[in-house]
């Protein structure tokens, strides 16, 4: 899915943010990206940096239909959220989970480095913490092939899994892993960084379609993958500042159906945020409303930082 022209109004306005993180998380220590402001509020333009021109005008398209164009009307006011757990040893997981006050928590597991017996402690203490009817949804990020995958779900199920994320990288190895497992798959990265993510087959390969706005191309464009696929959705972060949380709550707030708990409460991995009012859970929920940063001075890059995220941005808009 190629996203559509967009070209950037000179009255857009721009900041670049740095904030670091509590844990390390997808490899990286600290967030950065540019936000912009334009006549319907603000937009966040954020790709990773292993994400190149092509892959990031997704994410442009999703900014810039923040700052232009608005979002469609919510269905709901509020969503509600899991926590998200780092690849953290058993007692901070457990911490991080009984401070978040979420019924459901995503939890990192095959990090780098780390056995398997890390996970199941982890996803063992988060189990503790939510008691015995919280949810628990697993993230491998791509890491194992389908045997290893086969034996890793067995072992973490036995505390109860909702779902697993993207357990393995391809369609095809998915298929093989949901014809011998009983846990639901969901995908995410299958779909968010295909050509045009309506048009991967899921139909033998997952239960769940995971839906992140920026990389997807925008609330509309999100909401467009999840209508070809007729799959439950699970709207999640790709790890942004509150400002491009906000993108993500008004897709949760659009979807005509919401059966799991979002992944939209990554603001807490953070150790700043670039507003004053950042959009933190409340009782397992997120509310339904624009965010303005009041803090870009505290939470500004530094000067090589903003002049590579300026040229970056330039080059999606070429």
């Amino acid at each position: 899915m190629v996203p559509a022209p967009v070209s950037a109004a000179p009255a857009l306005e721009t900041s670049v943010y740095r904030v670091p993180l509590r844990t390390r998380f997808r490899g990286i220590d600290v967030r950065d990206g540019v936000l912009l402001r334009g006549p319907a509020g603000w937009g966040e333009f954020s790709p990773f940096w292993d994400y190149d021109v092509a892959e990031s005008r997704r994410w442009w398209a999703a900014a810039h239909e923040a700052a232009v164009l608005g979002w469609p009307a919510p269905l709901r006011t509020s969503v509600p959220v899991n926590v998200t757990v780092p690849a953290v040893g058993p007692e901070r997981a457990h911490a991080i989970v009984t401070a978040s006050g979420c019924r459901s928590a995503k939890v990192k597991v095959a990090e780098p480095g780390q056995d398997p017996g890390e996970d199941e402690a982890r996803v063992e203490a988060v189990r503790d913490a939510l008691g015995s009817d919280g949810g628990i949804r697993v993230d491998a990020n791509t890491a194992w092939d389908v045997e290893t995958a086969v034996a890793r779900i067995t072992a973490l199920d036995r505390v109860g899994l909702e779902y697993v994320e993207q357990p393995c990288a391809t369609v095809e190895e998915l298929a093989q892993l949901r014809r011998r497992v009983d846990v639901r798959i969901a995908a995410d990265e299958v779909v968010r960084r295909a050509a045009d993510p309506r048009r991967v087959d899921l139909r033998e390969a997952a239960d769940v379609v995971v839906l992140k706005v920026q990389p997807l191309g925008g609330v509309r464009a999100a909401l467009e993958v999840a209508q070809a696929h007729g799959l439950p959705c699970v709207v999640s972060s790709a790890l942004e500042s509150s400002v491009g949380i906000a993108a993500g709550v008004a897709l949760a707030a659009a979807l005509p159906e919401l059966p799991f708990a979002c992944g939209l409460a990554t603001v807490a991995l953070f150790t700043d945020d670039v507003t004053a009012d950042p959009l933190l859970p409340v009782d397992g929920a997120l509310p339904v409303r624009a965010v303005t940063p009041d803090r870009l001075a505290e939470t500004a890059a530094d000067p090589e930082t903003t002049r590579r995220w300026l040229a970056r941005l330039a080059a999606v808009q070429a």
